[in-house]
């Protein structure tokens, strides 16, 4: 089943928080006949956008095909949070790539977020931008390395923004007695994630690069794209379809697994919220499958967690995603859910992204693997730049490139979805 229609009407955004309180730009135009361009991006999140606003803002003729609208995927429905660094830390990074590489990749972690601030600050895009991402560990042993981490994070990049907790500490900031210590990144944040789509979109349009919706990709290839209704062709091709890739392109859809995610939004707390975090920061989890919540500029708790490996999302996603918000906050057993919804990711072995290019001219990103906010917005930035000539950035990430997922045929995505839920499984026996 094509994830793009497994669990969505054609165009029409899911319900939501971020939808109800996001005003989208007028539709684009489906596109219709023959377009030439320079370059055609396939996919209107953060990765297809921020490439066609930066591609164009170096003198490219741009075109991007978006299937249903712009923000339409995850994101403009995940966890709104920009973290710096990678997904994996750097002693990992260190193992894998060596110490100078590392430290590149950190600093390419680092712009990723001093990105996202900047386009909102450029573009005064609403985004309700908050200063602050706390980690959270459920086990002493992760509070320990986790104490280990800022320190060394300090010691050998700099990096004094994160600063450790204790088990008082993060109780005292999160309001919650599952914890045993953590960290607190003040280089990190949160922002809304539609809002920042559609910020983006706006800018992209402005700049010159032509935007067609309502125009799903049903081939690819060097110099071509190929639509129901129409055809662009253009020197460059971009994929920025991340978990919705689909066979569209199939070395890097080897490379990627699309998990489905959820999110609720409470009903506004009011005087209750600031009992759940004291300061206006999001908070992520030491799970496997995390958990991550922050507060809403309305009050509301927003709360993600739990995830799923098959096309369709569960028929109650409020319950699925209340039980795991209820082990650390038990107290909202009597809150309302106002919304509750899912979207699809992509993730890789590795956890680190995946940057390609699969034949001359065709290029992709994607597999932000829960990180993608920052990454995939800056991910843009290194594309434009790498067609213009200059590769620094994007070889430095394509050195990473995660391995491809196992080749079981049409077992892939069960047998994947066995391997997670085993670690699933770990979480809840606290290994």
């Amino acid at each position: 089943m094509n994830l793009l229609h497994a669990n969505d009407r054609p165009g029409v955004y899911p319900d939501s928080w971020y939808a109800a309180t996001a005003e989208p730009p007028a539709p684009f135009p489906e596109l219709a006949g023959a377009v030439r361009a320079d370059i055609v991006v396939v996919g209107g999140g953060y990765t297809g956008l921020s490439t066609a606003l930066h591609a164009a803002r170096l003198g490219y003729d741009v075109a991007l095909v978006e299937a249903h609208r712009v923000g339409f995927g995850a994101s403009g429905r995940n966890g709104g949070q920009v973290s710096v660094g990678q997904r994996q830390d750097q002693d990992y990074l260190e193992a894998a790539v060596g110490r100078d590489d590392a430290r590149k990749l950190w600093e390419i972690g680092l712009e990723a977020v001093a990105l996202v601030r900047a386009l909102i600050a450029e573009h005064a895009i609403a985004a309700e931008w908050r200063d602050g991402v706390a980690h959270a560990d459920w086990t002493d042993s992760g509070a320990a390395e986790t104490r280990a981490h800022v320190a060394r994070l300090a010691r050998d990049y700099g990096y004094d923004k994160a600063e450790p907790l204790d088990r008082d500490g993060i109780r005292a900031l999160i309001g919650s007695e599952a914890f045993r210590g953590g960290a607190v990144d003040w280089g990190s944040g949160h922002m809304h994630p539609l809002r920042f789509a559609f910020g983006l979109a706006t800018a992209a349009a402005a700049s010159g690069a032509r935007i067609f919706e309502r125009s799903e990709a049903v081939e690819v290839g060097p110099g071509l794209v190929r639509t129901a209704k129409g055809t662009v062709r253009a020197d460059q091709v971009v994929l920025a379809c991340n978990g919705y890739l689909g066979g569209l392109e199939r070395t890097t859809a080897a490379r990627i697994l699309p998990i489905n995610n959820f999110i609720v939004a409470t009903e506004p707390l009011g005087r209750r919220a600031a009992e759940l975090l004291a300061k206006d920061i999001a908070v992520a989890d030491s799970r496997f499958v995390v958990d991550y919540w922050r507060l809403s500029h309305d009050g509301r708790l927003l709360f993600g967690g739990g995830e799923s490996y098959g096309d369709r999302f569960p028929r109650d996603i409020a319950a699925k995603v209340r039980k795991p918000m209820l082990k650390i906050y038990p107290q909202l057993r009597d809150v309302r859910i106002d919304h509750a919804w899912g979207g699809t990711l992509a993730i890789t072995r590795s956890r680190l992204p995946d940057f390609a290019r699969p034949a001359p001219g065709l290029w992709s990103a994607s597999g932000y693997s829960g990180h993608g906010v920052a990454l995939a917005t800056l991910a843009g930035r290194i594309l434009a730049e790498a067609i213009h000539g200059d590769l620094a950035r994007f070889d430095t990430m394509a050195r990473v490139r995660p391995p491809a997922l196992p080749a079981l045929g049409p077992a892939r995505t069960p047998m994947m979805a066995l391997a997670m839920k085993w670690y699933a499984l770990r979480d809840r026996l606290g290994v």
